[in-house]
């Protein structure tokens, strides 16, 4: 194959040809640049970024209709009754409830009334059914079938206002939470909330469960006008599959979708934010309706936007929803909103449960006023101490407002001091539905005490049963969340608590408590902490009411005339140095106020002549007790000091015994407190100059007759010189360290041997030194002081870690006063034993190694407050130490009166109850003396 052919010349065909100049060919080339690469990037049309703007307006408009409809679309209503099927979305199989458990042959309190005997069967965390037991066994197949023998049991126990979790245990300042006090947040702070506050590891969160509560309230605290948002939690730490320190596995909501879940709103009017911020009522009310009405401002702006957007999409006018979504200078653009006011936006909406902190009438009528102007719900009103005042304007608003109050706290400010411990019966005969609940801080409020204030009012005649729906159904009702927690039925919570005795007797202790089915408690370890408790038989404490014939006649002849008083069925007074055996009929014989028989019907008869004859049912007969130390006489008021004595100046130098102050020479002989006092069978109170400090000063010895102290109303001008060893004694500037108060002490001591001064008869032991100290390693160093100053008399105060080191005290034959419901709340406490049902009661510990003690009043901002129910404390703590009613008694009298050598010649009282005492139940008719 040869090369290819080439064309060959081809004829040429001559054209004419014009030329143009290169200038134009550059121009139309740049023209043609414009046109195909330019033009397009501004010229609308079907371009890809014109389509991105335009899906961009879709979403935006789409986004903001979404949350136009969430607007108008209420909290989730859960259907009545429950479903027996239900499931609880707290559950899960990896830590959840393993298996089905029967409580079989349980007495019930379902959350409403008692049932009797029945079996309750839970399986995964929810209740499956309640039925009466039957003489043969039935049940689910493979079942834990515990037999509680007709012991006692109620729902969970349900807290509506606490602040453990966001003010832990122990408490240090780095770890508490509970209020957002702050200058660039002002009074107003709605948008913070307690969920990013919460410590899992509050050592206060086991302690509580232990009390049979199982669920609460965790609220911001009441500093400000608007606190922010609470979040109910399960008092279940460490529940989640993996078992780790996670605040989300606390939540009582833990598996409900976040749009499902519950809001609550926490405020506070009256003292708190007026205190804090310095406003008066009228300007926290306008700083408040201020706030509001920017929030409804935006409500309308939400709903203006709505509205238009949605006609916007209906006719797609493409312009209408560019405006609509598009951004301004200061706004992202769509549906208008501000993180600032969504919890109050809310608020107007009815998305919140809104809980109000007030004590007063005007305070409940101007937030009601508040809540008619803006449109929103109050569900309840907290503390609110003078709402027995006005039941009728609460139950009129027509908003079923829930009451949640303290049974006995009260008197500590201007705001409590109209307490009313009678308020329960009061408020639920008008038809207002009342709670209890702890406002847990420190020990004195632990919310492990809940179910004591239920018993308190019982015994102030509210009804058994309302007593423990005020527990349990009635704040699970106020918070809405009745479908889940607040009764043993099926298709609930399977939240349980299982009781040695009555949940309303004094001293009722937890034996398990279930929560989401999960036994919480080791029962093997709970029954050996019981284990040295006496029987008790025990159901009820209802208090009667004295009939007012019996105190009419009482109160005016125990003083005047010859009264003889029969139906006594029991004394804890020695007769001829013995003790009366029980059930036996006594009679006492007064004349003009003093016992001249007390004994047999018939022993007593020759001495009955002419005289007015005062028919008990129930009589018993106890001493008359001692409380120490209180603030009785000294302050009325204790956070207004303009009702008391005052404060003493604690920097002044301690090493001078001229600065020491006399409580003697500021007593009052009036107040609330003396009432309450004899209230509770209490006749002589030991009261101590305020404040804190290393020299706290003298105590006196005042009687609660009411006396003046010209009248015999002081029996003991000084009963003791007082010191702080401890955080309390770095308050004084002489003492900074705890170190340089035992020192101090030290000198004192060893310097004043020989002078003629208070000093000297605190050294030499005719005047006692009381040291309040807690920790167990500061007791130790005051043992060795003893050891050093062996006729320096010295007595412990308070004493929470005591039982660590109770042997040495015990050798050492130093005296103790124990503070009741002791508690690791602080750091030099953290120590302190729990009590039953976690640890043996810190006083049986005590007793067993042979430490001489009494027992202190109830510390609180008002010691006053629970003075009508110091014999109650006893009682309490001698069922769960195991000591007898007698050796209870004698821990708030004899005691008392042996370890401070309050024995001298002048007669003791007596005191006159009708009614059970024992059972809490006993009304004073009298007070008399032997």
């Amino acid at each position: 194959m040869g090369s290819p052919t080439l064309p060959g010349p081809q004829p040429h065909h001559r054209k004419t040809r014009i030329k143009l100049p290169t200038s134009i060919l550059c121009i139309a080339g740049i023209l043609l640049y414009v046109q195909l690469i330019i033009l397009p990037r501004f010229t609308p049309g079907p371009s890809p970024n014109a389509s991105r703007l335009s899906q961009f307006h879709s979403e935006r408009l789409e986004a903001g209709l979404r949350q136009c409809a969430e607007l108008n679309t209420p909290p989730i209503k859960y259907e009545l009754p429950v479903s027996p099927s239900r499931a609880n979305p707290r559950w899960n199989p990896i830590s959840g409830q393993k298996e089905t458990i029967i409580l079989r042959n349980a007495t019930l309190f379902d959350g409403e009334s008692f049932v009797g005997a029945v079996d309750i069967e839970f399986s995964k965390g929810v209740v499956v059914s309640v039925t009466p037991t039957s003489s043969t066994e039935s049940g689910s197949q493979g079942a834990e079938i515990v037999d509680l023998e007709g012991k006692y049991v109620t729902p969970g126990l349900i807290d509506m206002h606490s602040h453990h979790l966001v003010w832990a245990w122990p408490d240090l300042k780095p770890s508490k939470d509970v209020n957002e006090v702050h200058p660039d947040t002002g009074p107003l702070t709605p948008f913070v909330r307690s969920l990013d506050g919460m410590k899992v590891d509050d050592l206060a969160t086991a302690i509580i469960a232990s009390g049979g509560v199982t669920s609460s309230l965790i609220l911001p605290g009441s500093a400000n006008i608007m606190g922010g948002e609470g979040f109910m939690v399960k008092n279940d730490p460490n529940s989640g599959p993996s078992g780790e320190e996670r605040v989300e596995d606390l939540l009582l909501e833990h598996g409900v979708p976040p749009a499902d879940r519950r809001r609550y709103m926490k405020m506070a009017c009256g003292e708190n934010p007026k205190r804090v911020y310095g406003h008066t009522r009228m300007g926290n009310a306008w700083i408040f309706r201020q706030h509001m009405e920017r929030a409804r401002e935006l409500v309308e702006k939400q709903d203006a936007w709505c509205l238009s957007a949605a006609a916007a999409k209906e006719s797609g006018d493409a312009a209408a929803i560019a405006a609509l979504v598009a951004p301004s200078s200061s706004k992202k653009g769509g549906f208008p909103e501000e993180l600032e006011l969504d919890s109050s936006v809310a608020m107007l909406r009815g998305k919140i449960n809104i809980n109000v902190h007030c004590y007063e009438p005007e305070d409940f009528e101007d937030m009601l006023l508040h809540s008619k102007e803006f449109g929103f719900r109050i569900r309840a009103f907290h503390h609110a101490l003078g709402a027995w005042k006005v039941p009728e304007m609460i139950k009129e608003s027509g908003e079923n407002i829930t009451v949640a109050t303290f049974a006995s706290f009260g008197l500590y400010k201007k705001e409590a001091y109209d307490a009313n411990l009678w308020a329960g019966k009061i408020l639920s005969e008008h038809g207002v539905p009342v709670a209890y609940k702890s406002d847990h801080t420190d020990g004195s409020m632990s919310a492990k005490y809940l179910l004591y204030q239920a018993a308190t009012a019982h015994s102030f005649h509210l009804p058994e049963e309302l007593a423990l729906q005020s527990v349990t159904s009635v704040p699970a009702k106020s918070l809405e969340v009745d479908h889940r927690i607040g009764y043993v039925r099926a298709g609930y919570d399977a939240d349980i608590v299982v009781y040695d005795s009555h949940p309303l007797s004094l001293g009722a202790t937890p034996l398990q408590v279930y929560i989401d089915g999960r036994a919480t408690l080791d029962p093997e370890k709970v029954a050996e902490i019981l284990s040295d408790r006496l029987p008790e038989s025990r159901q009820d404490q209802q208090r009667p009411k004295m009939r007012p014939s019996i105190r009419e006649e009482t109160y005016r002849q125990v003083a005047e005339g010859k009264t003889i008083i029969t139906g006594i069925t029991k004394s804890f007074v020695p007769i001829d140095n013995q003790t009366p055996s029980p059930g036996v009929n006594l009679t006492m014989v007064l004349d003009n106020g003093k016992v001249i028989c007390f004994n047999t019907p018939e022993t007593c008869l020759p001495h009955t002549a002419g005289g007015t004859i005062i028919q008990l049912e129930n009589g018993h007969v106890l001493p008359g007790l001692t409380a120490a130390f209180t603030d009785l006489g000294l302050s009325e008021i204790a956070m207004e000091g303009d009702t008391g004595d005052g404060s003493p100046n604690h920097n002044l130098n301690p090493l001078d015994p001229e600065n020491v102050v006399y409580a003697k020479y500021g007593v009052h002989m009036e107040g609330r407190g003396f009432e309450r006092a004899r209230m509770g069978g209490v006749t002589r109170v030991l009261s101590l100059p305020a404040g804190e400090g290393f020299l706290r000063g003298v105590s006196t010895g005042i009687k609660t007759s009411g006396k003046s102290i010209l009248d015999g109303g002081v029996f003991q001008d000084d009963v003791a010189l007082h010191f702080t060893v401890g955080q309390g004694a770095k308050a004084s500037s002489s003492t900074p360290t705890i170190s340089s108060a035992i020192s101090t002490l030290r000198h004192i001591l060893s310097q004043n041997i020989e002078k003629d001064n208070v000093y000297t008869r605190a050294a030499n032991g005719t005047l006692p030194v009381i040291v309040h100290v807690e920790n167990e390693h500061d007791i130790l160093q005051l043992i060795s002081l003893k050891h050093d100053f062996p006729t320096c008399n010295l007595i412990i105060y308070g004493g929470a870690e005591a039982p660590s080191v109770a042997s040495a005290l015990a050798t050492s034959q130093i005296p103790l006063i124990f503070s009741p419901r002791s508690s690791p709340d602080t750091f030099e406490k953290r120590n302190a034993l729990a009590g039953p049902p976690l640890t043996r009661h810190p006083a049986a510990v005590l007793w067993d190694a042979g430490v001489f003690f009494g027992l202190g009043v109830l510390a609180s901002e008002s010691t006053a407050s629970y003075l009508h129910a110091h014999s109650h404390e006893s009682l309490r703590l001698a069922k769960q130490a195991g000591l007898t009613e007698q050796q209870g008694i004698d821990l708030v009298s004899s005691r008392i009166d042996d370890i401070l050598g309050l024995n001298g010649e002048e007669k003791r009282e007596i005191v006159v109850w009708e009614g059970d005492w024992g059972r809490g139940e006993g009304a004073v008719v009298g007070v008399v003396e032997l």
